[in-house]
């Protein structure tokens, strides 16, 4: 599992506190994963196809891709409920989103390693001080790697999409990538560290990881890319950290990854983060 700190790093992802505080009525999601913490009160969660969940004691409950449900608030007192988008930097091809059960419920009790954060992220809600909705959402990011640790612990994981970083001759390979994403990998260098035929590497990483090598790559790349734009990086010298020899290539692969430009994916990052409303 020491691979999954790679993984980690470069999968990344952002939440965005969306609502902290009081809750009453119904809220719909469809967007994006969703963390949702419950301090008091009653709520029911009800996914799309009816099935629901009733929170009615401090509680957590993660669900990793956008699945669509409905928050409705129960009793006769509005609840306390911080919720917050996940969203996964890169596309819903991550071995790490793949890995992640469709939702995690888990009771907030002394005896949780989270309660600690959980506890600060009220406190931070409830109270106006300077640098609140950064603090809330640094905090999220934190919460968020938790569960996946608590995940990893126990045993949560699919092990069918974490099968390449226990594969004796694949976690070689994985470690190799993670440790320098921006090297001029070649299918014959990855098949050596492997000790496989080119034909078999391929069609083996493809089975364990669901991609190709390229494309695994690509997504690690971007990833990084991604990390450098936010601490306002000009587009050529990520280009170069991240193994593209021109700031062009970086843009014609975040177009055909994602549609939009480093520019424009940057905007889009700093305005969705600039919209944190608090209830």
């Amino acid at each position: 599992m020491n691979n999954l700190n790679g993984i980690l790093n470069q999968h990344a992802f952002t939440t965005t506190v969306d609502h902290s505080g009081s809750f009453c009525g119904v809220r719909h999601f469809n967007n994006s994963g969703r963390l949702h913490l419950l301090e008091s009160g009653t709520v029911k969660i009800v996914q799309k196809g009816g099935n629901e969940i009733l929170l009615d004691r401090p509680s957590i409950v993660l669900l990793s891709t956008a699945i669509p449900h409905r928050l409705e608030a129960k009793g006769d007192s509005p609840a306390a409920l911080i919720s917050a988008s996940v969203s996964f930097c890169l596309n819903n091809s991550s071995m790490l989103l793949k890995a992640l059960p469709d939702m995690m419920y888990l009771q907030v009790k002394p005896s949780c390693s989270m309660s600690c954060t959980v506890q600060w992220l009220f406190k931070e809600v409830f109270e106006q001080r300077f640098g609140k909705d950064i603090m809330i959402n640094k905090l999220g990011e934190i919460f968020m790697l938790q569960m996946l640790r608590h995940a990893t612990e126990q045993g949560s994981l699919h092990e069918g999409a974490l099968a390449a970083i226990n594969h004796p001759q694949m976690r070689n390979v994985i470690d190799a990538i993670h440790s320098n994403p921006g090297h001029h990998w070649t299918l014959n260098c990855l098949a050596g560290l492997a000790a496989m035929s080119r034909s078999k590497f391929a069609e083996s990483f493809k089975n364990l990881v669901g991609q190709t090598p390229n494309d695994y790559i690509t997504d690690l790349r971007l990833a990084q890319a991604q990390k450098l734009l936010k601490n306002d990086k000009p587009v050529s010298f990520v280009a170069s950290e991240v193994g593209y020899e021109h700031g062009s290539a970086l843009v014609r692969i975040f177009k055909k990854k994602l549609g939009i430009s480093p520019r424009q994916w940057l905007k889009q990052s700093k305005s969705k983060a600039a919209c944190v409303v608090n209830a």
